[in-house]
């Protein structure tokens, strides 16, 4: 475990090294696009899939960057960011309940888990169960201490969290997320509250709240491994050696997996500097840069239309026009309807 923290801590290092030497654009469109990811992998491990646009926006509103083709955003995505941000870009402050508490509310500003009602911005006040199975067949794959000593269950868990120990950062992110989790303090949210804890705790252990790489996208790629090892540990003695090497290694996959995102930067750039002198219109402008950001699915002239909210007739202007510019070109495979992509710089 010691040579995996080992090499945790130097990927680490030289991550941030490699970020360092880019330029002030490049460190924070690379910010952004980690944070999305996050934001959007950590809801995704609950089954709930946001939109990426809206993400996006909302991260480049409340960090004041200024970004083109920014959409409104809901106020349940709103939520899940402002959790996110305060948890990275304030990591040296303290967690508290209320701090806590806050994270919650902003989950869920409606005060339903989906249809259900819930208890908001505090202690959940029921018992409760970690269930699968359909009604009548159900599995129980963990009971939460009882309602009546969550509080002073969380109160342990921040008073050890909030104090200084000889505990190496990585180990105390991971023994922070198994612990909140095991002890499942709301009615909903624990894992996302789980995992912006987690991020809170490696901001500081990299010591930057500017963030490059995502753990709960490589926690969404391990899931089943994720909730298997967290079901052994929490039916078993105090021992969680095998949670903490799980929790390294997958830490340990998220960092070297970060060079994606650091490729889809630099290609962003490098096609941006190509083309700093081409004559582009807005829409163009704008699907471009979903492109090259990673558009779902093919595009299309009607996709195009129907994105760029203009006409067909403009949308295949547009496109032919990029074609002409050598930018876009049909794909080989063809189909019943022609699809476009970019030519690879």
């Amino acid at each position: 475990m010691l040579t995996l923290l080992a090499n945790v801590r130097h990927l680490q290092g030289r991550l941030l090294g490699q970020m360092e030497s880019l330029g002030f654009k490049l460190k924070e469109e690379a910010v952004l696009s980690t944070l999305t990811l996050d934001v959007l992998k950590s809801t995704e491990i609950e089954g709930e899939v946001l939109n990426k646009d809206q993400v996006r926006s909302s991260i480049a509103r409340k960090l004041g960057l200024e970004v083109s083709g920014l959409v409104d955003s809901p106020r349940n995505v709103d939520g899940v960011v402002e959790m996110m941000l305060d948890a990275t870009q304030n990591y040296t402050q303290s967690i508290t309940s209320e701090r806590l508490f806050g994270w919650h509310a902003a989950l869920f500003p409606t005060g339903y888990s989906g249809m259900y009602k819930i208890e908001v911005g505090k202690y959940r006040g029921g018992d409760m169960q970690v269930v699968s199975g359909a009604m009548g067949k159900e599995k129980v794959h963990y009971e939460a201490p009882k309602a009546d000593l969550t509080e002073s269950e969380m109160n342990r868990f921040l008073e050890w969290f909030n104090n200084m120990s000889e505990t190496d950062p990585v180990l105390k992110a991971a023994i922070a997320h198994f612990w909140f989790v095991t002890i499942h303090p709301f009615d909903d949210g624990n894992g996302r509250i789980a995992r912006a804890i987690t991020d809170l705790q490696l901001a500081g252990s990299d010591g930057s709240s500017q963030r490059f790489y995502s753990m709960s996208n490589q926690i969404l790629a391990e899931r089943k491994k994720y909730y298997d090892v967290l079901e052994k540990t929490q039916h078993g003695t105090n021992d969680i050696t095998d949670w903490l090497v799980w929790f390294l290694s997958c830490l340990e996959n998220a960092l070297v997996n970060s060079g994606d995102v650091l490729d889809s930067v630099l290609k962003k750039a490098r096609f941006w500097e190509k083309h700093s002198q081409t004559p582009l219109n807005d829409r163009q402008r704008l699907m471009l840069n979903k492109l090259l950001d990673g558009f779902d699915g093919k595009l299309t002239s009607s996709k195009w239309a129907k994105t760029a909210k203009c006409s067909q007739d403009t949308a295949i202007r547009d496109i032919q026009d990029l074609i002409n510019k050598s930018i876009l070109q049909k794909e080989m495979q063809g189909g019943r309807s022609t699809n476009y992509e970019l030519i690879v710089i």
